[in-house]
């Protein structure tokens, strides 16, 4: 598998093609990225600057959506590839209108104090995301082709009744991919696959939402004066 250097350079290529298709395509990309300003502005006028349930709330929200991007990325990394595609589109989407209503000195007073912080953060959590779930399919891979893992699996999953509940309801609950995961976890010959990736991973992720934290209280509390 690649290493997590790797997966920074395709989270950075992503977000950069996100950012390219904001700027050349934006009459393919306006649509989806004009409804996610539309939010973006319905929250601002809710929540004012200068204000700590703001940082909370800006904090929380880019926190949540890193782990939901993490949770979910074992299918087929569908939504943290999403994500880093939107972000780069959604910034240069709106640096461009900034540019044409502004400046672009004002563009880089919004997006520069928080954006060191932020824009790295998205990167690093998405790039855990597309490695963790990577990690996953690889391992829906092994286990249609190598018989012993399936085996193990399989047998962890009707050892007795209560190992069938579980399984159920965890398939029920959290679909195949994370079911898989969870089964996994309970055998000692799987577990050592999966467990130094997440670990891994999890790190990461936990700096990624740590640097969220600098970046929504500048948001809150530094961006606006260069605003003024």
């Amino acid at each position: 598998m690649l290493s997590y250097k790797k997966w920074i350079y395709i989270a950075v290529f992503l977000f950069v093609a996100g950012m390219i298709a904001g700027l050349a395509l934006p009459e393919v990309t306006a649509e989806p990225l004009e409804e996610e300003l539309a939010i973006l502005k319905q929250l601002a006028a809710m929540l004012g600057p200068f204000q700590i349930t703001t940082a909370l709330f800006i904090f929380l929200k880019n926190v949540v959506a890193l782990l939901t991007s993490f949770v979910l990325s074992p299918l087929l990394c569908l939504v943290p590839v999403l994500a880093l595609v939107l972000n780069g589109g959604l910034i240069a989407f709106v640096s461009t209108a900034v540019i044409q209503e502004k400046s672009v000195g004002f563009l880089l007073a919004g997006l520069l104090p928080h954006g060191i912080f932020e824009i790295p953060a998205i990167i690093m959590g998405e790039a855990a995301a597309l490695s963790f779930g990577a990690m996953v399919m690889f391992m829906v891979i092994l286990l249609i082709i190598r018989k012993e893992i399936r085996t193990a699996l399989l047998s962890t999953a009707t050892q007795d009744k209560r190992h069938i509940f579980l399984s159920l309801a965890l398939f029920l609950i959290v679909g195949p991919f994370h079911t898989v995961i969870i089964l996994a976890l309970l055998k000692e010959q799987t577990r050592t696959l999966l467990m130094p990736n997440l670990k891994q991973n999890i790190k990461y992720l936990m700096i990624a939402c740590a640097l969220l934290l600098p970046a929504a209280v500048i948001e809150t509390y530094i961006t606006p004066l260069f605003l003024i």
